[in-house]
């Protein structure tokens, strides 16, 4: 039997979630048809998406990877039914966008194909840069939106933002270390690791805070703007990670040689979402790309 697309929206809700529970809640279903949809999607695919445990349910490696491609088919239908609910294909104009380091190619990439097979007629510019900037940028009416870390936006005043993604903090750690196979893993477990320091957006501060409870100066190994080198110095043993859960790959280069687990204790989050200036008028295409974005929130939340 072929799998059905509320199988894909059930298996994908569970992913993000962590749990059958707070995903039936999301989708206002039960947890036993939650549980029946995956099941049927293991059997037919012939693989196991997740590995059951006391505390919930953790995705596979081959989860992972068929996670990259439920979200596509999801994204791919909801942009077959926008082709034909209305005349999206004559929308002319400009899109000016801004975007954040982190966020460039984790949530941006794939919202800017989406609205550009939507809308191929826009002419669309991005500018990469510092979340300052950026806000900088919107307050002077040189960008129409922009895509970026709002956990920290400065300028709430002026600007208006609307969350597309919360991503909780977990450890890095390369196959065969000694905290793998703990049971639980405190901050204060990780006072003599070696640190691997992202340094892009909002990840080198809040990382910071996090260690400053431990009343110690944590020793960082090495500090990089590059997630792939962060990704290949854990996954070779030179030190640790603490990073949000939306750059976890375990299927990209090197990202097999990784565990990624949790903390326990209230950690912080990273707030992904769009920011444009409050009270301006929005262009057409601005208001189709905020539109677009929204709708794929509302898809995977279903």
């Amino acid at each position: 039997m072929a799998f059905t697309l509320r199988q894909l929206q059930y298996f994908v809700a569970v992913a993000e979630q962590g749990t059958v529970s707070r995903a039936a809640q999301n989708l206002s279903i039960s947890q036993s048809a939650v549980t029946e949809a995956i099941k049927e999607l293991e059997g037919d695919l012939g693989v196991a998406l997740f590995d059951r445990h006391p505390r919930g349910l953790a995705i596979t490696h081959k989860g992972h990877q068929f996670l990259r491609h439920a979200t596509k088919i999801l994204a791919d239908v909801s942009d077959a039914r926008r082709t034909f609910s209305g005349d999206a294909a004559t929308v002319a104009g400009r899109l000016q966008l801004g975007v954040t380091s982190l966020v460039a190619g984790y949530v941006l990439s794939d919202l800017l194909a989406r609205y550009r097979r939507a809308w191929p007629a826009v002419q669309v510019s991005a500018i990469e840069d510092n979340g300052d900037y950026l806000e900088h940028l919107l307050v002077g009416g040189e960008l129409d939106v922009a895509v970026t870390v709002i956990s920290n936006l400065r300028d709430r005043m002026a600007l208006q933002a609307e969350i597309l993604e919360v991503s909780p903090y977990r450890l890095w750690l390369p196959l065969g270390h000694r905290l793998v196979d703990a049971e639980s893993i405190a901050l204060s477990d990780l006072s003599s690791e070696p640190l691997i320091m992202l340094t892009i957006d909002e990840i080198e501060e809040s990382t910071g805070k996090l260690l400053a409870a431990l009343g110690t100066r944590p020793h960082v190994a090495f500090r990089t703007r590059s997630v792939e080198a962060v990704r290949s110095l854990v996954a070779t043993g030179a030190g640790v990670a603490l990073l949000p859960d939306l750059v976890y790959r375990p299927w990209s280069l090197e990202g097999d040689r990784i565990e990624s687990r949790d903390i326990s204790g209230a950690l912080p989050v990273v707030q992904v979402g769009m920011v444009w200036r409050r009270g301006s008028v929005l262009s057409q295409t601005a208001r189709d790309f905020i539109a677009l974005a929204q709708g794929q929130r509302m898809q995977r939340g279903r």
